[in-house]
Formats: C-alpha cells, sequence, structure tokens
C-alpha cells in the first residue's frame, strides 16, 4: 500500500465508522468521553484557580504589595492579580489544548480497548470470550504507547520549533509538525488491533512505519479537531470514538490486502 492509499484509506473509513457504530448500536460509548470531559473541566478548573489564588498570594506577599503607599496602589494591585490569574488560566487552556488529545489516549484507554474489539468481532463473526487479563495488558500497553508518541513527538516539536527560525524553512514547520501530530495520534489508534493480532510493540511500530500514509489519514481529522478554539478538546473526545472504530476498519482492510498481495506473489 502505497503512501497515498493508506492516507485516502485512513480518511474514508471515517465515514464508514459512523455508519458502522450507528447500525451496531455502538452510540452508548459516547457516554464516557462525555463524562470525561466534565470531570477534566471540572477537576482541571477547580485545581488550577485554587493555585491561581495561592500564586497571586505569593506573588503579592513577595513584592509586599500590602505596603504600597502611593496613589493609585489599590487600583494596580486589583489590577495585577486580575492578570496573573488570567494568565494563568490561559496557560492551563493552552496545556490542555496541546495535551488533551494524548490526555483523552490515555484516559479512554480502556473505552478504546472495549469498542476497538468489538469492532473487529463484528467485521469477522467471531465473538470471543472476554478476558481480563487481555484487557487489562490493552489498556497498559495503550498508555505506555500514548506517553511514548508523546515524548517523541515533543522531541520533534522543540526541534521544529528552533527550524521556524531559519527562513524559508520556517514555512514548512506548521505543516510538519501538524503531520507529526497526526502520525502518532492515528498510531495509537491502529495499536490496538495490531495487539490483537499479536504483534509486539517493535512489530507494530514497524507495520506502522510500512503504513505511515494509514497512521497519517487516521490521526488527520482527530488532530484537524483539536485545533478548533476552546471546544477542540472536548469535541475530539467524542471523535476518539469514531476514530478507533475507523482505525480498526482501516487496519483489518489493510492487513487483509496485505495478505491477498503476499499470497498472490
Amino acid at each position: 500500500m502505497t503512501l497515498s492509499q493508506g492516507f485516502f484509506l485512513g480518511l474514508k473509513t471515517y465515514s464508514q465508522a459512523n455508519t458502522f457504530i450507528r447500525k451496531n448500536g455502538l452510540r452508548r460509548f459516547f457516554l464516557y468521553p462525555l463524562i470525561l470531559n466534565i470531570l477534566l473541566f471540572t477537576l482541571g478548573f477547580y485545581t488550577i484557580g485554587s493555585y491561581s489564588d495561592d500564586f497571586t498570594t505569593w506573588i503579592s506577599t513577595t513584592l509586599d504589595v500590602k505596603s504600597w503607599e502611593f496613589w493609585g496602589a489599590d487600583f494596580l494591585s486589583s489590577a495585577m492579580q486580575w492578570i496573573i490569574r488570567l494568565m494563568i488560566r490561559l496557560l492551563f487552556l493552552l496545556a490542555y489544548a496541546y495535551l488533551g488529545g494524548y490526555l483523552i489516549i490515555i484516559m479512554m484507554a480502556p473505552v478504546f480497548a472495549i469498542i476497538s474489539e468489538k469492532t473487529e468481532q463484528i467485521l469477522s463473526g467471531n465473538s470471543n470470550p472476554f478476558q481480563w487479563a487481555q484487557f487489562f495488558k490493552d489498556i497498559r500497553r495503550g498508555i505506555l504507547l500514548a506517553l511514548r508518541n508523546l515524548s517523541i513527538e515533543i522531541f520533534f516539536t522543540i526541534i521544529l520549533v528552533f527550524l521556524s527560525f531559519i527562513p524559508v524553512v520556517g514555512i514548512f514547520t506548521t505543516v510538519t509538525l501538524f503531520l507529526v501530530s497526526a502520525y502518532f495520534y492515528g498510531f495509537s489508534f491502529i495499536d490496538y488491533t495490531l495487539e490483537r493480532k499479536k504483534l509486539n510493540v517493535k512489530n507494530s511500530i514497524q507495520f506502522i512505519k510500512q503504513n505511515k500514509g494509514l497512521a497519517i489519514g487516521n490521526g488527520t481529522i482527530f488532530s484537524l479537531v483539536l485545533l478548533i478554539p476552546f471546544i477542540g478538546v472536548t469535541l475530539a473526545g467524542f471523535l476518539s470514538i469514531v476514530s478507533v472504530v475507523a482505525a480498526t476498519l482501516a487496519t483489518h482492510k489493510a492487513c487483509a490486502e496485505n495478505t491477498t498481495q503476499n499470497t498472490n506473489s
């Protein structure tokens, strides 16, 4: 499968995944990202609010704001505290937007393992008995792989940020950053299927390298949604369910095509 064939297969299976979810009664899985979003926003904003108040108090104490005795000191003190709180909340939103995709992948790992397995059972017609050991193995591998991909993506991001200051080269860094993100997101979604096919992490990495287009195509929609200001991460939580089903459909088809090609050769 060529790069372009894999890419368009990764994109095409998104529409197929929507139909597949609706026809096979899998829409109940959208309840999980709803719960996740409520927890993340509630706990996140509560924690950030608490830390911003503590940090503001520390700054005020360090600068000895209460001892200021000039005209407008009270106004300046209040304005400074308001700006500090606003900056901390904005930093939280920026960090949440950047790390939100992997936060979803890590926290939704149990759900991804179940829905990917159910998708393949429907495709194959085989109903395998549920095994707790395999379930927890899928979760552990999904989380570790997400952390691995995040670390590598951060490394590439740092390099690309420095390259962005080079004339001409910098023009392509934004697109490259997007493709890198899409690649690793797609990798995380596809790996649930590869694990069930008994591929270890090393072989899974090799499969993704040989099918870069498939990974990028699958991760592109997810990455695009994450770019939507303010609500991107919230929407991505729901889209992740579709992404995993799409990844399972695409990988199932890609493996079938590879088997056919190997048989013919």
